[in-house]
């Protein structure tokens, strides 16, 4: 199974990390490519170099810079995808638990306007409580059919912690009844909910928001991934006010 983005992007960086702050960085090296059970002469024909130049690095005869780390990193992180990611579904599981249960988690590096979120995932307000100017720091995607059949109530709880500041989007919505219900009886709310294309909103859904005080965004962006990178992309370029 093809793990979140997020997911693997902090697991890069983890291993990135390590061997950067690493005082035996070739002992690192060579400790990430044995854990991924990759050869040197795999790994330097992904990364299209010779093997003689991996093998100076994990021998502490070059010191690695971070465009050699990266490209390093990169490449383990491809032949385990090649493999049916059997190595970094086993770190996920390690590293974040519950979090993997998300299809996306995204910290924003500064504050953006909600008015900008709106705008990014090609949306509308849908109910009358609505700030512009509401600062939001992150987002979590959420496929609402897997939240209500796999997590348990602990589990939500967690993500509905994490959620605080952020925006909270579920994807697979029919009503929307079920995620507001379940934002309603939690004591940490996000600062908005973004439905990605609902089949029918539910009025009741539509009164929990008003009375939570939250608002309520309907995305018809074509698919979960287009709206995900929409949103990312809310760290990198100018608000659209």
């Amino acid at each position: 199974m093809e793990p979140p983005r997020f997911v693997v992007d902090e697991i890069a960086k983890k291993i990135a990390g390590e061997i950067a702050l690493s005082e035996d960085p070739g002992s690192t090296l060579k400790k990430w490519r044995e854990l991924f059970d990759v050869g040197v002469r795999e790994l330097a024909k992904n990364m299209k170099v010779s093997p003689s130049v991996i093998s100076d690095y994990e021998k502490n005869k070059r010191v690695p810079g971070s465009k050699y780390i990266r490209k390093y990193v990169k490449a383990l992180i491809e032949i385990d995808r090649t493999r049916g990611w059997k190595v970094v579904n086993s770190l996920a599981q390690i590293m974040f638990g519950i979090k993997s249960k998300a299809l996306d988690i995204y910290e924003y590096k500064r504050s953006v306007k909600l008015e900008d979120v709106v705008h990014a995932s090609h949306g509308y307000v849908v109910n009358s409580f609505f700030d512009p100017h509401e600062s939001i720091y992150g987002f979590i995607i959420l496929d609402s059919l897997k939240s209500i059949e796999e997590l348990d109530s602990k589990d939500f709880m967690t993500l509905m912690a994490m959620s605080y500041k952020k925006a909270l989007v579920f994807t697979k919505v029919g009503t929307g009844r079920p995620s507001l219900v379940a934002i309603r009886i939690s004591q940490i709310k996000p600062a908005t909910v973004v439905l990605h294309r609902p089949v029918k909103l539910d009025r009741l859904a539509l009164r929990i928001a008003e009375k939570e005080g939250i608002a309520l965004i309907v995305s018809m962006l074509d698919s979960p991934e287009e709206l995900a990178e929409k949103l990312r992309m809310l760290d990198v370029q100018q608000p659209f006010s």
